[in-house]
């Protein structure tokens, strides 16, 4: 079978060019067939990613002026980097609408990985143009959360036509001993955008708390950060006196972020919907579990599915400080807890290695060519 992957880039940088990367190795592994189609800015992957890439796409990350409109003029160099693929499945969602024009008879995937699909049938000035595009589109939602979402947004699509597929994590990559980063006590690990629905000032307001039982605590923030969010976070950290026990990171390497991974005690990223946005499911809940590492996150949302509550981690109620905080002292505290989520999660990480997701994807698209 040969497959055309959309996409910003294929990279392991953010969510689509990482789940871009991973899915095309995976089904390359597998023996099929593999066409990249990015924007023009991508960096090119390195050659076992794909059998064809072609970087022609307007770009999305930072996204360009005038976005539809130039994907749209897009259509006839797409059309022709994509002759003779079977499936057209389409990562970056905001390619959809030029990606239905050139699929003709072919199956048209969609991965739906939370907030976009709904935004954009809903609030967008191209709405009418995305539902039409998603009408006409088979879809993977990484979560049933995110599938619930898309069909409370487009109630004419017919269920039968969103599967749910999870996330994947490169779980070997992970297993990779990585040195110890500079830690100076129990540690508390966040990776994501330092933003509201990543629940960071919920998360600071927890560590106060955290603090009263675990003194010599450390809270480490790994992700972009900036503007007038974090400059509220640091004024909070100052009057919490919090100074220096709270790092930001900015962002890292994998390497380095592997080593917070293996060497911190607990992961926690209390995500809180706001609006139309949402967490889809939460890879990074995944990738702390590939390292043996207990989370902590938020019920409401794709991140039920991420983390088995009581087994692998602790889900608690979003914006909920002090139960966040309660959930966070239980497993630095309980070693018998700790252990146990430990060990469970790291099995629940293997089942969901890109392999396994692979499989499931490429049975889909067996299903839809027919």
């Amino acid at each position: 079978m040969r497959v055309a992957l959309i996409s910003s880039e294929f990279a392991p940088t953010y969510g689509w060019a990482r789940y871009a990367l991973e899915l095309a190795s995976a089904l390359r592994a597998q023996g099929a067939e593999v066409v990249g189609i990015a924007q023009k800015n991508a960096l090119a992957p390195s050659i076992d990613v794909y059998d064809a890439y072609h970087p022609i796409l307007p770009s999305l990350v930072p996204r360009t002026s005038k976005f539809v409109p130039r994907t749209l003029r897009a259509v006839s160099r797409v059309r022709r980097a994509t002759c003779g693929c079977d499936v057209v499945h389409v990562i970056a969602e905001p390619y959809t609408p030029m990606a239905a024009l050139i699929a003709g008879r072919r199956p048209l995937v969609v991965t739906a990985h939370g907030t976009y699909v709904p935004q954009t049938a809903q609030q967008s000035s191209m709405s009418a143009l995305y539902r039409w595009a998603y009408r006409r589109a088979h879809l993977i939602a990484v979560s049933a959360y995110t599938k619930g979402r898309v069909l409370e947004a487009l109630p004419e699509l017919d269920e039968a036509r969103i599967a749910v597929v999870h996330n994947g994590v490169h779980f070997a990559a992970f297993q990779q001993p990585t040195p110890a980063p500079q830690k100076r006590g129990p540690t508390i690990l966040t990776v994501g955008g330092v933003k509201p629905r990543k629940g960071t000032h919920v998360l600071v307001e927890a560590f106060a708390q955290v603090r009263e039982h675990v003194p010599e605590a450390q809270l480490v923030v790994v992700g972009a950060h900036g503007g007038g969010y974090m400059r509220q976070l640091q004024e909070r950290i100052a009057e919490l006196g919090l100074e220096d026990a709270v790092h930001f990171s900015g962002v890292i390497s994998d390497e380095a972020l592997r080593g917070w991974y293996q060497h911190a005690d607990v992961f926690a990223l209390p995500s809180l919907n706001i609006g139309e946005q949402f967490e889809g499911f939460g890879l990074v809940f995944l990738e702390a579990g590939a390292c043996g590492l207990p989370v902590v996150g938020t019920l409401g949302s794709g991140v039920a599915e991420a983390v088995r509550d009581g087994e692998t981690g602790l889900l608690v109620p979003q914006n909920d400080a002090e139960a966040l905080a309660d959930a966070l002292v239980r497993l630095l505290t309980d070693e018998a807890l700790h252990a146990r989520m430990s060990a469970a999660g790291r099995e629940h990480a293997r089942a969901q290695d890109w392999a396994h997701v692979a499989e499931r994807v490429a049975a889909l698209y067996r299903r839809w060519v027919g």
